[in-house]
């Protein structure tokens, strides 16, 4: 089989631009598909790190758009016992936070700007994954005694204070009409979060909002902290469907988890890539076509070369190994080729539009064997025919 490899290098570099007509469509083949499936895996990389790894583990539940829509009385309150609804009756949950959330005007000297104030209960902030740029998180006392306390976000941080920094300085708020001083005793870092903001957030003691805003208040918004990222997908149907079946109505609830949104996002895009990848394939089926085409001209044209072969002792198998080894060869050089250009391709495109660079080896892999295998397909009614060739038919003709 060697020896018919270093044959078949031998006619292409006699027929050069036959063999490079062959190779090209493989090589567009190949490269296409290299690029639409580096490209999907690029912007599926993409989207994970718009929303960040915090908070993947977190199913966000609130009171429906739809219900209050309709003007209908909110069917499920987020107080204790519905806390304690949850936990008992679904599984799979690790912990859960109320948070409650008032629109604002924060101030510091002259500069002000408006903000939604979230009232968080302690630990929240630590375990959802924000980190702080300097300063501490609220303690427990904090939340116990109602600490007129805030931690702020990078940008809010940097609008009040840009000359420095805003740890122990006081600011105040101005809440429905009503001024409260707080002391900034941290500031988060800037990061990608999800469901959270850890650059326009002002964050205060769940405490300060049940003492001095609603004494025991229902939260508006419930965050369920799932065992694991992977069961946080699975929690979003199970806390709808209990909520559902608490109430009657399928939209007692809003439930939103990133993590899903993530894998929906990321799913669509695997499908838009797989039906692309399919339709550049075609070319692979068109060039194969042509490799056929151009390996019956072959047979044709080294008929003497065959029936020589063939006189000398040649077997039809032998004959038939040697045409498919050399259509087999087109295709697996145009295959490294195409695996080449689809990824020098894939790289400028991403450098250009500021993606990472990701590069899909099952897609490497999957088209180079397709391609491999289209040549060893289209090349068999080319190698059947030299084996059938008569030698003595052969040899006449020429």
């Amino acid at each position: 089989m060697f020896e018919d490899f270093i044959n078949a290098m031998q006619n292409f570099r006699r027929n050069k631009v036959r063999t490079f007509l062959s190779l090209l469509g493989v090589i567009i083949g190949v490269a296409s598909v290299i690029v639409i499936m580096s490209m999907g895996a690029s912007s599926t990389a993409q989207i994970a790190d718009t929303f960040g790894s915090s908070g993947l583990d977190f199913v966000s539940v609130g009171t429906s758009y739809f219900s209050r829509r309709a003007g209908r009385a909110i069917a499920i309150t987020f107080d204790e016992e519905f806390r304690e609804e949850l936990f008992d009756n679904i599984s799979d949950i690790k912990k859960i936070w109320y948070k409650n959330t008032a629109s604002g005007t924060l101030s510091y000297g002259e500069t002000s700007t408006s903000s939604q104030l979230i009232a968080i209960e302690t630990g929240y902030l630590e375990t959802y994954g924000l980190k702080l740029d300097y300063g501490d998180f609220f303690s427990v006392t904090d939340n116990a005694s109602g600490a007129q306390k805030i931690i702020l976000g990078s940008e809010i941080a940097g609008t009040l204070f840009p000359s420095g920094s805003a740890l122990g300085k006081y600011i105040t708020a101005t809440i429905s009409n009503v001024v409260f001083n707080f002391e900034v005793v941290g500031v988060l870092k800037e990061q990608v979060s999800g469901m959270e903001s850890a650059t326009t957030g002002a964050y205060v003691p769940r405490g300060f909002y049940e003492k001095k805003i609603a004494p025991h208040p229902a939260a508006s918004t419930v965050m369920v902290q799932a065992t694991s990222s992977a069961k946080a997908v699975k929690l979003v149907d199970t806390i709808n469907a209990y909520c559902t079946e608490k109430t009657g109505s399928e939209y007692a609830v809003s439930i939103q988890s990133m993590q899903s949104f993530i894998d929906q996002m990321s799913e669509i895009t695997n499908t838009l890539s797989t039906m692309l990848s399919a339709i550049a394939a075609i070319s692979l089926l068109v060039g194969g076509i042509g490799i056929m085409n151009i390996m019956i001209v072959t047979v044709t044209e080294r008929k003497q070369e065959i029936g020589i072969r063939k006189a000398l002792g040649a077997s039809p198998a032998a004959i038939r190994r040697q045409f498919l080894v050399e259509s087999a060869s087109i295709t697996v050089i145009g295959g490294t080729l195409g695996i080449l250009l689809g990824a020098a391709i894939s790289l400028a495109v991403e450098y250009v539009r500021s993606l990472a660079y990701v590069i899909s080896f099952p897609a490497c892999l999957v088209a180079f064997v397709f391609s491999v295998c289209i040549g060893i397909f289209f090349g068999l009614n080319p190698a059947a025919r030299a084996a059938k060739l008569d030698p003595v038919d052969a040899l006449a003709d020429n």
